[in-house]
């Protein structure tokens, strides 16, 4: 089978041929892998700005396929079920674990999927039973390569809410994380939504949308700032930028909050005047992953639809494995929102 190989120590990714995974154990599930998307993760980890395994692995926690075999304990999936794949697993022993915060756990984020062990950038996947989620009929496979990156959003989204429909929200970054969120706030009813983006090939694919936000340029802001009353309720950051999530922290109105959604390069800080956030009383938060939102997930794309989850309105082109050079290039320069492997 064909796969994408990563080594930690060099740094190396290579296309290569691999035997086929077999089932050793009564719980896992052996998936043939239908897409698979590229993260933001997956290009900190190539460039080694994120930690990871060390030994040569197969990269991929975004993916989506078809149920070939199972273990002889699995119950909850069988041979032609379409699935999707959870990534990340804690040890269920911990404290972080049994107090419903795996995402935590000290042990069990060096198992994650595509990150620490083999994950979904081959024609074939391994994966532990307690992992995969059924799809309903009504949710194609294209559509449930977005399950992991949604269901992220679905915790950011829990962890964000009450969100009054009316509040003045400033998503920062319009990469697919970014239009994802203009999405599922445009579900929820929310019309007075600014995004900023530098590159305005993003600003011109998130246009296809169709949302009638405003779409506009980090310089735009700054120009807008000299208002004292251009403010924001609510300020997500999907970039990771420290300047841009300082920009949106000014930004921000009394009693407003900032989501820090985007994974920034380990190290890098930002410059927070501790008096603004008492006297506008702020709060701050991030998003790390995504504990059981999965099934939250599966609704979100459910409502979504092909209204907002089409790929080419989302700005997503589809690479054959093989390809990857050209995926992670045009991922770079920003010519598409996001790539994803067709296995």
């Amino acid at each position: 089978m064909e796969a994408l190989r990563f080594t930690g120590s060099t740094k190396k990714l290579e296309y290569v041929q691999i035997p086929v995974p077999k089932i050793s154990e009564p719980n896992q599930v052996l998936i043939k892998v239908a897409f698979s998307g590229v993260c933001g993760t997956d290009l900190h980890i190539i460039s080694g700005d994120f930690p990871c395994s060390q030994d040569t692995f197969t990269l991929g926690h975004e993916f989506s396929g078809t149920v070939v075999e199972v273990g002889s304990a699995v119950q909850n999936v069988k041979k032609g079920d379409r699935v999707v794949v959870d990534p990340n697993d804690g040890c269920r022993c911990c404290d972080f674990c049994h107090s419903g915060n795996p995402h935590f756990c000290k042990i069990g984020g060096q198992t994650n999927l595509g990150v620490h062990r083999n994950g979904g950038w081959g024609t074939y996947a391994l994966v532990p039973t307690n992992l995969v989620q059924k799809l309903p009929e009504n949710i194609s496979l294209e559509q449930g390569a977005l399950a992991e990156p949604i269901s992220c959003l679905s915790h950011g989204w829990d962890l964000l809410s009450p969100v009054p429909v009316g509040s003045r929200i400033l998503v920062i970054g319009a990469g697919i994380i970014g239009s994802l969120w203009a999405c599922i706030l445009h579900l929820q009813g929310h019309r007075r939504v600014t995004v900023s983006e530098p590159n305005t090939n993003r600003l011109n694919i998130l246009k296809k949308l169709d949302t009638g936000y405003d779409l506009v340029t980090p310089n735009t802001l700054t120009k807008s700032s000299e208002d004292p009353n251009y403010k924001f309720d609510i300020v997500v950051d999907c970039s990771g930028y420290c300047p841009a999530i300082e920009q949106g922290l000014g930004l921000l109105d009394k009693g407003g909050k900032l989501c820090c959604f985007g994974v920034p390069p380990p190290g890098a800080k930002i410059s927070v005047a501790p008096f603004d956030l008492y006297d506008k009383e702020i709060t701050i938060f991030a998003v790390k992953v995504n504990p059981f939102s999965f099934v939250k997930s599966i609704g979100f794309l459910t409502s979504l639809g092909s209204r907002y989850l089409d790929y080419g309105r989302l700005g997503i082109e589809v690479f054959d494995l093989k390809d990857y050079p050209k995926a992670l290039e045009a991922l770079k320069l920003g010519k598409v929102a996001k790539a994803v492997f067709r296995l």
